[in-house]
């Protein structure tokens, strides 16, 4: 189990080496740099050369990926185009509040999900089943920028219930953001709920339809109890990679929400970031988000397998 473990957290490692490479490269591919976006229409020569000196511009590309990639080891990215403030503190404050977005949306729609994933397979084809499938059905194709319009519309514009943008700064405590991002985490939540009911009602319907789940049904063992002992903790195991995936989603992918309600997180730095060239900004936040996909993927792995004997035997057997 321990080589496991080990040979998973050194995969990851390498994936995380290929993907910033990846990302540093993607940025190279791109025309101009830091030093001719900061300095615009006066980036031309001396004045160039010294910037791209300054910012170590003039050196190698290996040895500015090895001194970046160090630098990200140690939450060190360097300094934004601006040549003002590191990205490191430009990025703790979205970082936070991206991550706020996330929980808050984790907390509503996980559980809701796996409640109403249990009751449509343990109920299949029957109304309440046909009714939240559909529903959920409508929640994943309905896209996200219409559903938030549609919320702000109505509980903003004209019922005055709620705000429908975020105006608080990125750098206001995590306390003044509770009552402005109500729409946007309600806008998440429906589109997560969907896609976990999904796949949590599958996975009941697969694990009640097993033998071992026959036999006890046939041995006489209370319904319910074959329900919440045998098939729900077998049921709700492939869950867990569909959460990581959407936590990873929720921090990295939610552009369009924080677009729409002007929420100061990481999607909206990211495409401010883009609109004013500043790559170094780019870049950080894309190993960022890189990272934190190969991180939540992994911690979901191990869990499975610690949770799951049948998975842990089997990678074992393979040895």
């Amino acid at each position: 189990m321990l080589t496991l473990l080990l040979r998973r957290l050194v995969l990851g490692a390498i994936t995380v080496v290929i993907v910033s490479v990846l990302i540093f490269a993607g940025v190279e591919a791109l025309p101009g740099d830091a030093c001719t976006a900061f300095l615009e229409r006066e980036a031309q020569g001396a004045l160039l050369e010294k910037c791209r000196a300054d910012l170590g511009l003039d050196q190698s590309a290996v040895t500015r990926y090895l001194d970046w990639a160090g630098g990200a080891v140690r939450g060190d990215f360097g300094i934004s185009a601006g040549g003002v403030e590191s990205i490191a503190s430009l990025v703790t404050d979205r970082l936070k509040n991206s991550a706020l977005l996330a929980a808050c949306a984790l907390a509503v729609g996980v559980p809701l999900a796996i409640v109403l994933g249990v009751i449509t397979g343990l109920w299949r084809d029957r109304p309440v089943d046909l009714l939240l499938s559909t529903t959920a059905i409508l929640a994943m194709t309905i896209p996200e920028f219409v559903s938030a319009t549609v919320l702000i519309l109505i509980f903003s514009v004209w019922l005055r219930w709620i705000p429908g943008i975020v105006v608080a700064p990125a750098d206001y405590p995590v306390s003044a953001f509770f009552p402005e991002i109500i729409l946007p985490v309600i806008v998440l939540s429906m589109v997560m709920t969907a896609h976990i009911l999904r796949m949590v009602r599958s996975s009941v319907i697969e694990v009640m339809a097993g033998d071992y789940v026959q036999m006890a049904t046939l041995k006489g063992v209370p319904y319910w109890q074959v329900v919440f002992r045998h098939a729900l903790p077998n049921a709700l195991l492939p869950a867990i990679n569909v959460v990581a995936l959407t936590v990873a989603w929720l921090l990295g992918g939610v552009v369009v929400i924080e677009v729409v309600f002007n929420y100061p997180g990481m999607g909206r730095m990211m495409i401010d970031a883009i609109s004013d060239r500043d790559l170094p900004v780019v870049q950080a936040i894309a190993l960022i988000v890189a990272v934190t996909y190969v991180g939540v993927n992994l911690t979901a792995d191990i869990l499975t397998m610690v949770l799951n004997p049948r998975l842990r035997t089997y990678h074992m057997r393979r040895r």
